[in-house]
């Protein structure tokens, strides 16, 4: 046995400890003797605004982690559900960004009412300012741009619109009006290039924004690959909302049009894949030079 002082009170606490199994050995009355220890003060009871902002925060921190954790992938706003259910990605958290997105805001109005014109005769008009391989430089080359502009029903219009209204923005957030017109314009050159060089039907005119929109779409995977987005998937009458970040959509993306191409180049669809390659090529390039500004 060894005679052990406590910490606080060494002269008036002083116990028997047995070395080999750690026992205490108290004489009769010791264990009476030593000082109580002290009662824990009494709760203050809190406020009710405070209980609220308790429970306020406690809700959020749930929220948060339940998002964290890959919880239910559905956006907060009802209209997204329009988009997704025609196909098209949603983003989940609104734009920040530091100046105006005129530029997009002015493409969109240009190519939608240069469509919305076309769109009283067609066939005249796609066939008079739509882009012919065999005869692409007609106009002195204007059919370049017409054929950006134009495009061959509302829901054509609709859907490259919403792609470039929705991943533009950042893209000319970041770059700036000139360097964004320019990516843009060239995306849409090179993709036209890349059509008229590999498609196997060069009398068929090809009209629509989606080479340059390709191109800015790429430049927004790379730029912001974490960025979350949501798509609907439907099958029959099962929907189920799957999130994933801007890589990884794109990445898919780019194996359909990998197929697309396949399919283009053996005349079975007339959907230019070849052109949304050459824009997302051009897209690359632009995030390669632009990455580190």
């Amino acid at each position: 046995m060894v005679e052990v002082a406590g910490s606080e009170a060494p002269d008036e606490a002083r116990v028997d400890v047995c070395r080999k199994c750690q026992f205490f050995w108290f004489d009769p009355m010791e264990f009476e003797s030593f000082p109580a220890h002290p009662a824990p003060p009494p709760e203050r009871e809190m406020s009710q605004d405070a209980r609220e902002i308790m429970a306020i925060a406690e809700v959020q921190r749930i929220a948060d982690q339940h998002r964290r954790d890959g919880g239910s992938a559905a956006p907060e706003e009802m209209w997204k559900y329009l988009p997704a259910i025609l196909g098209m990605p949603v983003e989940y958290e609104s734009s920040v960004l530091t100046r105006l997105p005129w530029m997009t805001w002015l493409v969109v109005a240009l190519a939608t009412g240069v469509s919305v014109a076309g769109f009283f005769q067609l066939q005249t008009a796609v066939m008079e300012y739509g882009l012919i391989p065999a005869k692409a430089l007609r106009h002195g080359g204007l059919t370049f741009l017409s054929s950006f502009l134009l495009h061959g029903g509302i829901l054509h219009l609709i859907s490259n619109m919403y792609f470039l209204l929705v991943f533009g923005d950042n893209v000319e957030d970041f770059l700036g009006k000139g360097r964004y017109l320019a990516l843009l314009l060239l995306a849409a050159g090179l993709g036209d290039l890349m059509h008229i060089a590999f498609d196997p039907r060069p009398e068929i005119p090809v009209i629509g924004a989606s080479g340059g929109i390709s191109g800015i779409v790429l430049y927004y995977a790379l730029k912001y690959p974490r960025a979350q987005l949501g798509i609907l998937l439907r099958i029959f009458f099962y929907f189920r909302w799957i999130r994933m970040p801007a890589y990884a959509y794109v990445g898919i993306w780019v194996v359909f049009q990998l197929i697309g191409v396949y399919q283009q180049v053996a005349g079975v669809t007339n959907v230019s894949a070849l052109a949304h390659l050459g824009g997302a090529a051009v897209g690359l390039f632009f995030w390669l030079l632009t990455r580190n500004a």
